[in-house]
């Protein structure tokens, strides 16, 4: 009996977004959201599914995660000139739709390269305390899904390339607003370029 209403309660917020409820973390609609992402398919694809390679996938992205990264687009918080071109003319609400959009679309797996497994699975699970780094798996989680309250992101299935160019920024300093860019800076800026490379590969084919 107990095991039923477990099951209930975890699918409850999955059974209310399907209805058409307002998104459990920000509020917003992603049915309203779907109409506003018509513009954001030309980079991002279909359902959030980018083909490019260096373009993220947004799809099964958190939503508030998501709401966020908007904001700081347009603040110039995080910076890239296409992104500020479009986040520019966004409201709070078309954030928060947007980002309900994207939180209710099916994430797309990947696939890690053999090699990466052996460099990155030991970093990811368990960090290197000897350097400073902790395990990824702490934010982010055992499979990569991150954490959607603490707006940690998903990271499972997301393009290698992305993903290294991300830790590049991060370790720069290019891209550190807010408290989890400036965690997420700080461990960066102890990972070496075949470190990146791997966590990258090993990331998209983690499920």
């Amino acid at each position: 009996m107990k095991r039923i209403w477990l099951l209930l309660a975890l699918c409850t917020p999955l059974m209310a977004q399907a209805q058409g409820a307002a998104d459990l973390f920000t509020g917003g609609d992603a049915k309203a959201g779907e109409a506003k992402a018509a513009v954001c398919a030309a980079c991002h694809g279909p359902a959030g599914v980018s083909a490019v390679p260096e373009w993220p996938k947004l799809a099964g992205q958190h939503s508030a995660y998501i709401a966020e990264q908007l904001k700081q687009y347009k603040s110039g918080a995080r910076q890239n000139a296409v992104m500020l071109g479009q986040a520019m003319n966004l409201s709070e609400q078309d954030m928060k739709d947007l980002g309900a959009y994207y939180a209710a679309q099916a994430a797309s797996p990947g696939v890690a390269s053999e090699a990466s497994v052996a460099v990155a699975e030991k970093i990811y699970r368990g960090g290197v305390a000897s350097r400073g780094i902790p395990a990824c798996s702490g934010c982010h989680g055992p499979t990569g899904t991150g954490n959607a309250a603490a707006k940690y992101p998903r990271l499972a299935g997301q393009h290698a390339a992305y993903t290294a160019l991300q830790l590049k920024a991060y370790r720069s300093g290019e891209r550190a607003a807010g408290a989890n860019g400036q965690m997420m800076a700080a461990v960066a800026s102890q990972l070496s370029d075949e470190e990146i490379e791997a966590l990258a590969s090993y990331l998209n084919g983690l499920q």
